[in-house]
């Protein structure tokens, strides 16, 4: 059975490259596609060192867009999603995302942080389908249209077809896990009003015709 990890990327030069780290580690996982979207960095020359399937997209296309883009290079089992700025990811973390769906127990699943950072642990006690931690069968994602086109509300999208369709996901807890956000990486203004930019996208996602 093979898995493959896509990690979509927009000016992650500074991060990326403890997640590669951490993935590469594991024999588990047979593929790593990273889909740099639109950096104006070095995010995909930092990729290479750790895989050669780095996708550079010319324009910044979203979210949605760049995990579709890194789907159709891959002919895997099982997809591994994950962000490219995740903060003290590690071998077990990604075992227990993929374990579940490996050994048939579930379709799908999903990481919520705990014991992190509290912004965001709160966030996905609040909100846990935000999540960008996901495993889920490559036969399952490829069935739902629309997904190119969601950016920041693929999660929402996704957690809409599963729920309509009634496919059960398992909730899998990655304690001492978090992100940066996008205050920190842009600046107090600039990342507020990327973060309203993001938001919009998932409201917009919310309306998403998925089926």
């Amino acid at each position: 059975m093979k898995v493959t990890a896509i990690i979509p990327a927009y000016n992650e030069e500074k991060r990326i490259a403890k997640v590669l780290d951490t993935v590469t580690q594991l024999n588990i996982v047979d593929q790593i596609i990273v889909v740099s979207d639109g950096s104006t960095d070095d995010t995909a020359e930092i990729a290479r060192y750790y895989t050669e399937d780095v996708i550079e997209l010319k324009e910044n296309i979203g979210k949605g867009g760049a995990i579709i883009t890194g789907l159709s290079y891959s002919n895997a089992d099982i997809v591994l999603l994950l962000d490219a700025d995740l903060i003290g990811l590690t071998k077990d973390h990604v075992l227990a995302l993929l374990e579940p769906v490996i050994w048939g127990d579930a379709e799908t699943t999903v990481g919520i942080f705990t014991s992190g950072r509290l912004f965001t642990d709160w966030a996905q006690k609040i909100a846990p389908f935000l999540s960008g931690q996901r495993a889920i069968r490559s036969s399952l994602i490829k069935k739902i249209e629309g997904l190119d086109i969601t950016s920041y509300g693929f999660e929402i999208a996704l957690t809409k077809y599963l729920h309509s369709n009634k496919i059960p996901v398992k909730k899998v807890v990655l304690c001492g896990i978090t992100h940066t956000m996008k205050e920190e990486k842009l600046g107090l203004y600039r990342g507020f009003l990327w973060r309203i930019k993001m938001y919009w996208q998932i409201l917009k996602a919310i309306n998403v015709d998925i089926r």
